[in-house]
């Protein structure tokens, strides 16, 4: 059991960042085997993923270690007044099970991921107190998000119907969607996947674009990406729609095989958190944390998670370059409507 656990069985205030210095970093002993066997099973899966870069702001620190470390700033980068609503409200995060490598838990017990990495950071800025919830799938966490039995997630896209009840943060990261097949079936696109089973994650954000663009085929919704491939490996569904950089995770973390992704489907996961709607305040928050951070600091939290990633099915040039401002539009947008909800909020 490592000395530092990013997450305690039951809820409780996390005094973060931990005593423990790396944040709860893999043992040697583990480092050396995702090494031997981690680097060939990502390969034929490798990531093209977009760390979301904004311009640094002027508290931001210069570099990062591993990716998690803390990082101490030489001025604060929230206004006195933030600061004092942060004191004053704990925030209940809650963790999604397993959507790897952003979020999940390891065996044992603990979460790790991505995003945790960037929460990490945001936290040793903000004096943000999370009070931990157990993890859950997205759909269960969605809903308690609604009830407003949760304050916080991680590693999600902004949707018309999340934005009921949710705030985002601009994202942080982006990473394209993938069609997964089993090794050695003939390569098809949606379009020639009519009728037949293709899964894809239960109340995740690319679930309704795909049924919208490719009503004929016959969707099947899955509590998370695991359930999806290894459906497929079994011959469940004849395909699945999954994010490139969960597909290489997976693979290695799972030690699967007889998949491999055929082509992108013409979706972006651009990931953020999302604050309980009636807390601007939280949301106004990290976003001034992520913008301190530095280049360096992300691409650490990058690298660390991703890798460079290069062979990922390649898009049209058009789909990069358009990815691209619509990921930098979603970052102004969310700062934007930030702002507009905090200023009608004044007297």
């Amino acid at each position: 059991m490592p000395a530092c656990m990013l997450m305690s069985p039951s809820p409780s205030i996390w005094p973060w960042p931990p005593a423990c210095p790396r944040a709860c970093s893999p043992t040697p002993q583990a480092e050396r085997s995702r090494r031997r066997r981690g680097c060939a099973a990502s390969r034929p899966l490798a990531l093209a993923v977009l760390l979301h870069l904004l311009p640094a702001g002027a508290g931001a620190g210069a570099g990062a270690g591993a990716g998690a470390g803390a990082t101490s700033v030489p001025a604060p980068v929230l206004s006195a007044e933030q600061q004092r609503w942060l004191a004053a409200h704990p925030v209940r995060f809650g963790a999604e099970r397993d959507y790897g490598p952003f979020v999940f838990v390891r065996e044992d017990g603990a979460v790790d991921g991505l995003s945790m990495d960037m929460l990490q950071l945001l936290v040793a800025r903000t004096g943000l107190r999370l009070q931990v919830q157990p993890a859950q799938p997205l759909q269960a966490l969605l809903d308690a998000a609604r009830r407003r039995e949760i304050d916080l997630l991680s590693s999600l896209r902004p949707t018309p119907e999340r934005a009921v009840f949710l705030d985002f943060t601009q994202p942080y990261v982006s990473v394209p969607a993938v069609l997964v097949q089993r090794t050695g079936d003939s390569a098809l696109a949606l379009p020639a996947l009519a009728g037949r089973p293709v899964a894809v994650g239960q109340g995740y954000a690319v679930e309704a674009v795909m049924r919208l663009r490719h009503p004929q085929v016959a969707w099947q919704p899955v509590r998370d990406d695991v359930v999806a491939l290894q459906g497929v490996v079994a011959g469940r569904f004849d395909a699945a729609v999954v994010d490139a950089a969960s597909v290489a995770f997976i693979q290695r973390q799972h030690q699967l095989s007889g998949v491999q992704a055929q082509q992108q489907v013409g979706f972006d996961y651009t990931l953020s958190f999302a604050v309980r709607r009636d807390w601007p305040q939280l949301t106004a928050a990290l976003n001034a944390a992520i913008q301190s951070l530095s280049p360096a600091e992300r691409q650490a939290v990058l690298l660390r998670w991703l890798g460079s990633g290069d062979n990922t099915p390649p898009r049209p040039r058009w789909a990069t370059t358009a990815g691209l401002w619509l990921l930098g539009l979603a970052g102004a947008l969310a700062v934007w409507l930030t702002w507009r909800r905090h200023a009608r909020a004044r007297p």
